[in-house]
């Protein structure tokens, strides 16, 4: 059997580090040529010791320099070590690579998974931003290249495995679930004075800190509703959101004649990863099985979007196109980031969020080189008014 070859950026984060668990359990089905991380080189250069990529990427030259350091006593084999963006995109389209497992936090992902679609990669997708940023674009591009684009995210994995076999005319509704986050019985008054250390506490996943607090406001909901949008060329009006505190029904698909096809399982990040990497096979795995006699009750909650607005924002920019969407994540980026500092508080998030938006003027049908302006301008934007509630709070 012929290896799959991949290429990883993001492989010292959650997804990345997962992945990694199913190259290892698997040895004889896939080899890692290339991997992209951000500062974490210590992780990284364990992970080379024990991969021997043939070439790999971190966030600067400083960090280029201290990896190299770390490698001359540890690794029998050096790769080619880059740096920045441009290192980024030439791990994504590694030309021995025949998958990119984009895994990046943030739009950050948008260009180096570009380059992989253009270089003639199939996706196996974990970034959802590169999709709410530039959706329209990125799927041309896919249509373009006649590459695969395979969702990592449980929730758009089981959409992916709900559809398979039916006829995409017979859809009637994508019904995607969310865990609630840590604060789904909190009171408003409560959610005033979160701390980020109590946002960090999921009650179900391990994941990096951006995504958890997305997770805690329902904005990673929001983002997924813009990704499910684009993946399965779905009008956003037939995106519903059902919040389900257990994640066993990663997400749902509804037919016209009222039949609903769910998928479920343990919450374990490594099986949609498997079966992005495998598709369309399945890999015979060792993870825990799920016991329904155990789980006993599945439960179901409409969201509550007065108390958790950034479900709404994501909606509303949806709705709009074009720009919007890059706005949307990039304030939100920009926010969260100010949250992890303690410089805003939970609910500054959307404040800041509507406060970007309600300045943005969308940019119809934008090119790559307008969604990149938009995105910049949004971060610009946001610093402002984080800095304008900054003052106000500490009045």
């Amino acid at each position: 059997m012929t290896k799959k070859k991949i290429s990883i950026i993001g492989s010292t984060g959650s997804i990345g580090c997962s992945t990694l668990d199913v190259v290892r359990q698997f040895p004889e089905r896939f080899e890692v040529v290339a991997l992209g991380a951000g500062f974490n080189v210590e992780l990284l250069s364990e992970q080379i010791a024990e991969f021997c990529p043939r070439m790999v990427c971190v966030i600067d030259s400083g960090k280029a320099e201290e990896l190299e350091k770390l490698l001359s006593g540890r690794a029998t084999r050096l790769p080619q070590i880059l740096y920045g963006q441009e290192g980024y995109c030439r791990v994504a389209a590694c030309a021995e690579a025949r998958m990119l497992v984009s895994a990046m936090v943030g739009a950050a992902g948008l260009l180096p998974t570009l380059a992989a679609i253009e270089a003639g990669k199939d996706i196996a997708l974990a970034n959802k931003e590169t999709l709410v940023a530039a959706g329209e674009i990125v799927t041309e591009a896919v249509r373009a290249a006649n590459v695969k684009l395979l969702p990592v995210d449980s929730e758009h994995s089981a959409i992916f495995q709900a559809l398979q076999g039916n006829h995409r005319a017979a859809l009637g509704r994508i019904l995607l679930t969310a865990s609630g986050g840590p604060f789904i019985n909190a009171s408003r008054e409560e959610l005033q004075t979160v701390t980020p250390d109590a946002a960090l506490r999921h009650p179900n996943w391990s994941m990096g800190a951006k995504i958890t607090i997305d997770s805690a406001t329902l904005m990673n909901k929001g983002l997924e509703v813009i990704e499910a949008h684009w993946l399965f060329a779905t009008p956003v009006d037939q995106i519903c959101v059902h919040v389900h505190p257990e994640s066993i029904v990663h997400s749902m698909v509804e037919y016209v004649d009222g039949s609903i096809i769910a998928q479920l399982g343990i919450p374990d990040m490594k099986i949609p990863i498997a079966y992005a990497l495998s598709y369309p096979e399945r890999l015979v795995t060792t993870y825990p099985r799920l016991d329904l006699f155990q789980v006993g009750r599945l439960n179901f909650y409409p969201p509550d979007m007065e108390k958790f607005p950034c479900l709404g924002l994501a909606f509303e920019a949806c709705k709009r196109g074009a720009t919007m969407p890059a706005v949307l994540n990039a304030a939100n980026e920009t926010a969260v980031h100010a949250f992890l500092k303690r410089a805003i508080g939970f609910y500054d998030i959307p404040g800041v969020i509507r406060e970007v938006m309600d300045c943005h003027s969308a940019c119809a049908k934008p090119d790559l080189q307008a969604i990149l302006k938009a995105d910049a301008w949004a971060r610009e934007q946001a610093c402002k008014v984080i800095e304008t509630r900054m003052v106000k709070n500490s009045a």
